[in-house]
């Protein structure tokens, strides 16, 4: 096998692929990224079992031939070569040289034969979005995953399509993220749970650019993302998820209109008093036309009103910062409303057209 390259494109795609390497194994090929020259198109893959992604790169294949090669010693070289053309060169024994201007490494690498591939993904139950828009679906959510892994369901998200919508839910025991997006036509009804370490990949790959679009493919088992020259597929996590709707409610003694950006700069100087690791609650005191937000802790007190719309009761009521840090940081409305019962039932921050909806438990508080 020997292929040219220019190194921005060898490394664009390095970068891609590398995130589905598994960080430990028992399996040493899946420590490896797959160059596949076999066709006329230069194809690099990596496979941990559970996340597999596949991309096209730009180069000149003057020999074809297939090879897997340790991918952070590959990275590694690729990262550091000058900004010039990149040969790569394989023999009959599995040795790889990569070379660049003066620069020749010879490195030991293994058969493709071996590799795993991805797994054959039917593409009859789809949707389509713009890549932006999957992007900030996903960041307007995955921060309120749970990482327990004893409860696999909540390391992953709700993809849930009804028609033209998009519903996509995280939860954490603590907290619920909901968003809604409008597609541009109807599909039929789906229901998965796909891994929030997928997501989190994936947001790492997706363009910024609306008008560039992706595909996303579902069979019982697994989900395809598809879009530019690369293909990601992941496991889907098995099982019944959450009912959520038994947890969310209409209903509210107290609804306050605050200023989005005023409410996240006053939270995040009160946590200036929180240690690390300490969780230390934020006291909420709404009254007509202000709301006053007071920490106590070792290092100190801190008490600051804001001014707000006030409808229904006065309640005093105890968070914790980081889940409405985190909540107010991914809406980009002005104003936000905010709902609440009592100062043991959850708080609901919602729109009026039902894009977003973030509960967030109360906690105990002296």
């Amino acid at each position: 096998m020997k292929l040219i390259f220019k190194k921005s494109d060898l490394l664009h795609a390095v970068n891609i692929v590398l995130k589905a390497v598994p960080s430990k194994t028992t399996m040493s090929i899946l420590e490896c990224i797959l160059i596949d020259a076999t066709t006329n198109e230069i194809k690099f893959t990596a496979n941990d079992m559970e996340l597999g992604i596949e991309t096209k790169v730009n180069g000149e294949i003057l020999e074809k031939g297939k090879i897997a090669i340790d991918a952070k010693i590959f990275s590694d070289i690729v990262r550091k070569l000058p900004d010039n053309e990149v040969i790569i060169e394989t023999d009959a024994n599995f040795t790889t040289s990569i070379k660049c201007e003066k620069a020749l490494f010879n490195i030991a690498s293994k058969s493709g034969e071996d590799f795993s591939y991805l797994p054959y993904i039917e593409k009859s139950k789809y949707i389509k979005l713009s890549q932006f828009s999957l992007k900030e679906i996903i960041r307007q959510t995955i921060f309120s995953i749970g990482v327990n892994e004893n409860n696999k369901m909540m390391t992953g998200e709700l993809f849930e399509v009804e028609n033209n919508t998009l519903k996509v839910v995280s939860l954490d025991g603590h907290r619920i993220s909901i968003r809604n997006i409008e597609l541009k036509e109807s599909y039929e009804n789906i229901k998965v749970v796909v891994p929030g370490k997928t997501l989190n990949e994936i947001v790492k790959i997706l363009s910024d650019d609306i008008d560039k679009d992706v595909n996303i493919f579902f069979t019982n088992n697994h989900i395809l993302f598809e879009f530019d020259d690369t293909i990601v597929v992941s496991r889907l996590i098995e099982g019944e998820y959450f009912r959520i709707n038994q947890m969310l409610s209409n209903d509210y003694e107290t609804k306050v209109v605050i200023n989005k950006k005023e409410f996240l700069a006053c939270i995040d100087r009160a946590t200036l008093l929180i240690k690390e690791g300490n969780i230390k609650p934020i006291i909420i005191t709404i009254g007509d036309g202000s709301l006053e937000l007071k920490i106590n802790s070792t290092l100190g007190s801190m008490n600051e009103d804001i001014d707000i719309i006030k409808e229904g009761k006065d309640i005093v009521i105890g968070f914790n910062p980081k889940f409405f840090i985190e909540a107010l940081r991914v809406i980009d409305e002005e104003e936000i409303s905010i709902y609440l019962m009592n100062s043991k039932a959850p708080c609901f921050i919602r729109d009026d057209e039902g894009k977003y909806v973030y509960l967030i438990l109360p906690v105990n508080f002296n």
